[in-house]
C-alpha cells in the first residue's frame, strides 16, 4: 500500500545496505531477520535568565540488524555504514549472537503472522522546525526567561528540541518501508525562592510539550503570553498554604493525568513486563494475562486507547520497528481490561494478536515493547462542570514529582500547584500538593472526565526502559478527571 500524499522516499542505498544486512544473515542460519538503516538528525537549544546557555546539534546514521535463531534473537549495529560488505558483516554478526544465545536450551521463539508491506510514510509537518533561524529561536528562549526573571524569580528557563528521523526498514519476509518523522516541542519554567523552600511553576507541562508535528506546534504554544502569569505563580506559591492531608475529592488536570497514564497504565500493559521478560526501571507489571478481558482496572468511565495514528501526536508512527502498520485499539474498555502494547514474539508467546508496538531508540538499539500513544477518549465533561459539582476538593495541575513501586501499583505524586475547591468554586491556591493510591483502587474512582477543547494528546520525550537504557516518544490524551476519596498532603 501506498500513504496518501505522504511520500518521502528514502534513498535508495539505504534499502540496499538494510538488504544486503538481512541477506547475510539468513546465508549465516537466521530463520528469520530485519535492517533498520536510521538517519536521524537531532537539535536542542536552552536558555536561562535571558542568555543562550546550551545549543546541540548532532546527525548520526547507522544500521541496525536483528536475527532470529532457535529461541533467540542476536543483534548487531554499524556505525556510519559504507560499502556492501560492512552491512553483510553486521548481519553475519547478528546472527552469531542469535547462535551463541541460543545454545541455552529453551523453546522456540515463534513470530505471529504479518503481512509483508511494500511502503512509505511520512508525519505531517507545517513548517520544518530546522528550517527555522536560531536567531529566531534564540529570541524566543531569551525573550520569555527574560521576561519572567524581570517579574523577579530566582532563575527562568525555557528550552526546543526537535528530531528529524527518516529510516529504511527491511525484512526476510519481504518488507520494505521508509519513513520520514518529525518531532519537535518546547516549554519554560522558573523558580522562586523562599526562606524554606523552592517553588516552581511550568508552561506548558513540566517539560514542555511535544508532538510529531512541526514548528507551527512550538507557535501554537505561545510562550511569551505565558511568561508573565507562570512567574508571579511561582511567587505567590511561596506564601501560600499547604495543601491538606486527609482523605479528599482530587480533580486532575489534564497534564498531570497524562503522567498518571504512563505511569500506572501504559508502562503495565506492556507485553514483555507482564511475561516477565523486562524488569528494569520499576519492573514488571501487577497484571495477569488470566484475567485479560474480564479484569476491572477502573470504573465504566475509564476508557483507554493505544493510538499511534492520532495525528500529531508524540507516539504517532506509520509502522512500527518490526513492519507492523499503526492500527488502533484498546487497552481498557469501560473500565475493563482488554489490551496490551506487544511484539510480534511476545503476541506468540502470549497468544494475542496485539503487535504493532515495538521500537527503538535509533540504530543502535535493539527493538523493544515500548508506548505509543496511550490515552483517554475524550469524556463528557468541562473542568468547569467538574468543579462546579465538587462540594470539598482539590485541584492539582502540573507534575512536579513521581514514584511508583516495581510492579506499576503503588504510587505517589507531587505537583507544582494546587487550588481548594468549596461548594462548587475554586478557592485559594495550595502549595506543594501531592496524592497517593493503588492503581485499580484509584482508577475505580474516576466519575467525571473532560473532553472537548480541554483534551490533549501531551508528548513525553523522556521515556525510559531497557538496559542498555533506551529513551522513548510516547503521547497521552488526556483532560480534566475527578476522583472520589483519594489521600492527599501525603509528606515524607
Amino acid at each position: 500500500m501506498m500513504s496518501k500524499a505522504h511520500d518521502v522516499p528514502v534513498p535508495s542505498a539505504a534499502y540496499d545496505a538494510a538488504a544486503a544486512a538481512v541477506e547475510a544473515a539468513l546465508a549465516a542460519g537466521a530463520r528469520y531477520a530485519d535492517a533498520r538503516l536510521v538517519d536521524r538528525r537531532t537539535e536542542s537549544m536552552t536558555a536561562r535568565d535571558g542568555d543562550v546557555r546550551t545549543l546541540d546539534q548532532s546527525t548520526t546514521a547507522g544500521l541496525g540488524v536483528r536475527a532470529l535463531v532457535g529461541s533467540s534473537w542476536g543483534f548487531a549495529a554499524l556505525g556510519d555504514p559504507d560499502g556492501d560488505a560492512a552491512c553483510r558483516s553486521t548481519g553475519a554478526r547478528a546472527t552469531a549472537i542469535a547462535q551463541a544465545s541460543a545454545a541455552v536450551a529453551g523453546p522456540d521463539v515463534d513470530l505471529l503472522p504479518a503481512q509483508a508491506h511494500v511502503d512509505t510514510w511520512a508525519s505531517d509537518c507545517a513548517e520544518d522546525p530546522f528550517a527555522v533561524s536560531l536567531a529566531e529561536k534564540g529570541d524566543l528562549l531569551t525573550g520569555v526567561t527574560a521576561t519572567m526573571r524581570a517579574a523577579g524569580v530566582a532563575v527562568a528557563e525555557a528550552l526546543y528540541q526537535a528530531w528529524d528521523t527518516r529510516t529504511a526498514f527491511v525484512s526476510s519476509e519481504g518488507a520494505r518501508i521508509g519513513q520520514h518523522v518529525r518531532e519537535c516541542g518546547a516549554g519554560m519554567h522558573c523558580l522562586t525562592v523562599g526562606e524554606d523552600e523552592t517553588q516552581r511553576r511550568s508552561y506548558p507541562a513540566f517539560r514542555g510539550q511535544y508532538g510529531t508535528r512541526g514548528w507551527e506546534l512550538v507557535r501554537e504554544l505561545d510562550l511569551p503570553a505565558h511568561a508573565e502569569r507562570i512567574a508571579a505563580e511561582a511567587t505567590a506559591l511561596l506564601t501560600a498554604p499547604p495543601c491538606p492531608s486527609g482523605r479528599t475529592t482530587l480533580v486532575l488536570g489534564g497534564e498531570q493525568l497524562s503522567l498518571q497514564i504512563h505511569e500506572s497504565v501504559g508502562h503495565a500493559v506492556e507485553l514483555d513486563r507482564i511475561l516477565g521478560w523486562e524488569a528494569a526501571y520499576a519492573g514488571t507489571s501487577w497484571l495477569d494475562l488470566d484475567r485479560l478481558g474480564s479484569l476491572r482496572y477502573g470504573s465504566e468511565l475509564m476508557t483507554i486507547t493505544i493510538d499511534p495514528t492520532l495525528p500529531g501526536a508524540l507516539g504517532s508512527f506509520g509502522y512500527d520497528d518490526e513492519g507492523t502498520p499503526a492500527q488502533r485499539r484498546y487497552a481498557v474498555r469501560d473500565g475493563v481490561w482488554v489490551g496490551v502494547l506487544g511484539g510480534r514474539d511476545s503476541a506468540a508467546v502470549a497468544g494475542l494478536t496485539d503487535t504493532g508496538s515495538v521500537r527503538a531508540d535509533g540504530y543502535a538499539r535493539m527493538p523493544m515493547v515500548r508506548m505509543t500513544n496511550v490515552g483517554f477518549e475524550p469524556g463528557p465533561h468541562s473542568l468547569e462542570e467538574i468543579v462546579a459539582a465538587t462540594d470539598d476538593g482539590v485541584l492539582m495541575e502540573h507534575n512536579r514529582s513521581w514514584s511508583i513501586d516495581d510492579r506499576r501499583l503503588n504510587f505517589q505524586f507531587g505537583c507544582e500547584i494546587g487550588y481548594e475547591i468549596k461548594d462548587g468554586r475554586r478557592g485559594r491556591m495550595l502549595r506543594n500538593p501531592t496524592y497517593t493510591g493503588i492503581g485499580p483502587q484509584f482508577w475505580a474512582s474516576l466519575d467525571m472526565l473532560a473532553g472537548g477543547d480541554e483534551w490533549r494528546a501531551w508528548g513525553t520525550p523522556n521515556c525510559g526502559k531497557g538496559q542498555p537504557g533506551q529513551v522513548g516518544h510516547t503521547g497521552h490524551g488526556a483532560a480534566p478527571a475527578r476522583f472520589t476519596d483519594v489521600r492527599v498532603g501525603v509528606r515524607g
